[in-house]
């Protein structure tokens, strides 16, 4: 019962650990940021196998080990930028300052580009990549355009500029938000010649004002002098009208000059202006190649200095595991082949031990003529004086120093003290025949009759022995 409930919390416990791990990896994108899912995401709609996935407004659930997920953070970056010198079309340098609000985008098809250039980098790197293409593109719309345009029409300029810097953010990812332009300078005074310009231009419109109505005034005064003119200019202009042919001839000769003149004129310019044109723009285009070489090669260096290290650790981690598990292997299989001859030279030893005294046990039997029990009496008799001396071991080691005895011959049937003294001692070692008997054996008749004699006499013989022994050391 105990074991049960141990088991059923064990697995409660698992489920519930399993479910916390489960709502864990479930990540839910908030409204200022976009979650960027990547490793194994799918397929696109053209078949091949997407970078990332990004999610605005919801939620996905990240799969542990062949996913992993970051966000973009979508808070608006302000950046200033302060553009000098910027040739215009009429090849006059000004300065623009301005200031460009930019943030992630959220379009589907643009987020994927923000997910693949922007993450992982921090807001101040994302400021400083957009604000190299907007002073690309901000170059670019200023060299189109003249300076009366971006001066007086701002609108046209924003809307030019929005274009350009917009469709070149889109390629990383991020979205224009708003552009501001101050006061547009230029070193030359040009712009305030304009200035000086309309206002003089508004000061001429009131003196006309005035002329007319002082020309108003006039117009009877004039009306009748008309009258008195015509009709001395109808005298005249007999004598004069072949004058005025000739003058009408050279005024229309004179004007034609000059209308090839300028159109000749008009030309040059502007073959000179699509010429700076042209060079402008494969400036830009030059600028634009370097830039994405060198965000190219910041690409290789920071792979270089982090993937390539992280590869090489885990190879070598790799490697150092495979030869530590072989080298274990290698010892545990020694060790079990040192075991293993140990245990056979053991068994092999056993084996011939065994062999040989069944040799013997047979080359016995076959003595006895084939009677196992003849060939155990054999035995013990080959063994015999080894448990006569088993036997005397028990008073061997007694010391004797010295014997006093007052022997008054009182023993029985006239037998001296002495005699029963050293009878009795030999009384006390177990028969030969009780032994067996014990054992389960029986000592053949010829072995039980004179056991006592020869044990005294084997007694006599091993006293001897020491006493000899003793002699001589």
């Amino acid at each position: 019962m105990g074991y049960s409930i141990i088991l059923i919390s064990i697995v409660v416990v698992v489920i519930f650990a399993t479910l916390a791990a489960i709502f864990t990896r479930y990540k839910k994108c908030p409204a200022d940021k976009v979650l960027v899912v990547y490793g194994k995401v799918g397929k696109g709609s053209d078949g091949a196998f997407r970078s990332a996935k990004c999610i605005h407004g919801g939620a996905a659930f990240i799969w542990p080990v062949i996913q992993s997920y970051e966000f973009l953070d979508l808070t608006p970056i302000s950046i200033e930028v302060n553009l000098k010198n910027a040739l215009s079309k009429q090849n006059i340098r000004v300065d623009v300052p301005s200031r460009f609000t930019v943030g992630i985008s959220t379009e589907p098809g643009v987020m994927n580009n923000a997910a693949e250039r922007l993450l992982g980098l921090q807001l101040d790197e994302i400021q400083e990549l957009a604000k190299d293409i907007i002073f690309g593109q901000l170059r670019l719309v200023i060299a189109t355009m003249d300076i009366e345009e971006i001066n007086a029409d701002r609108d046209k300029f924003l809307a030019n500029v929005t274009t350009n810097v917009e469709a070149e953010l889109k390629k990383i990812g991020l979205k224009l938000i708003n552009v501001n332009v101050t006061d547009i300078k230029d070193e030359s005074g040009y712009i305030e010649a304009l200035g000086k310009e309309a206002a003089a231009k508004a000061i001429n419109d009131a003196k006309r004002t005035v002329a007319e109505k002082n020309r108003d005034g006039a117009i009877g005064e004039a009306n009748a002098k008309r009258d008195e003119r015509i009709r001395v200019s109808e005298a005249n202009a007999t004598a004069v009208e072949g004058e005025n042919k000739a003058k009408i001839s050279i005024a229309n000769s004179e004007a034609e000059r000059r209308q090839r003149e300028a159109e000749a004129n008009r030309k040059a310019i502007a073959a000179e202006k699509v010429q700076t044109a042209k060079a402008l723009e494969e400036a830009y285009l030059a600028e634009q190649e370097a830039e994405k070489t060198r965000a190219e090669k910041q690409r290789a260096t920071k792979i270089a200095d982090i993937v390539i290290p992280a590869e090489i650790e885990k190879q070598k981690a790799e490697i150092e595991a495979e030869a530590e598990a072989e080298r274990i292997r290698r010892k545990a299989r020694g060790e079990a082949d040192g075991v293993l001859m140990k245990m056979e030279a053991e068994a092999k030893g056993k084996m011939e031990i065994l062999s040989k005294q069944a040799e013997g046990f047979e080359k016995i039997v076959e003595a006895a003529g084939g009677n196992a029990k003849d060939a155990v009496t054999l035995m013990i008799a080959d063994k015999l004086p080894e448990l006569v001396k088993t036997q005397v071991e028990a008073i061997k080691n007694i010391k004797i120093d010295k014997v006093t005895v007052w022997d008054s011959m009182g023993g029985d049937k006239q037998t001296p003290m002495t005699a029963n003294f050293l009878s009795g001692m030999l009384k006390s070692i177990p028969p030969f025949d009780d032994i067996f008997k014990m054992a389960g054996m029986e000592l053949p008749n010829y072995l039980t009759g004179d056991v006592k004699d020869n044990i005294e006499d084997k007694v006599e013989e091993i006293k001897k022995e020491d006493i000899d022994k003793e002699d001589k050391n």
